[in-house]
């Protein structure tokens, strides 16, 4: 990172968490996004075909959002011990 970029941040960092908000947000509308690629968004589309087909044969099962929520932030508390 250059020295004046480093020191930009260092000063960003300083300010209150609703001023980094803002300040993050307008650099980010500042940025054009870059072309779409065509190849991740047709795999992605695939994928998310593939699951829920899984889903609706009964191949996986769903689970409420609860659990999915307690077992993505509490990975040891795993239904599959209890």
């Amino acid at each position: 990172m250059a020295p004046i970029t480093e020191k930009l941040l260092q000063q960003a960092l300083a300010l209150p968490e609703d001023a980094r908000i803002e300040l993050a947000e307008a650099l980010l509308e500042s940025v054009e996004p870059g072309p779409a690629d065509e190849r991740a968004d047709s795999a992605w589309s695939a994928e998310a075909k593939r699951r829920l087909e899984e889903v609706r044969t009964g191949a996986v099962k769903a689970v409420p959002w609860e659990e999915a929520e307690r077992l993505i932030f509490d990975p040891s508390d795993d239904p599959k011990d209890r």
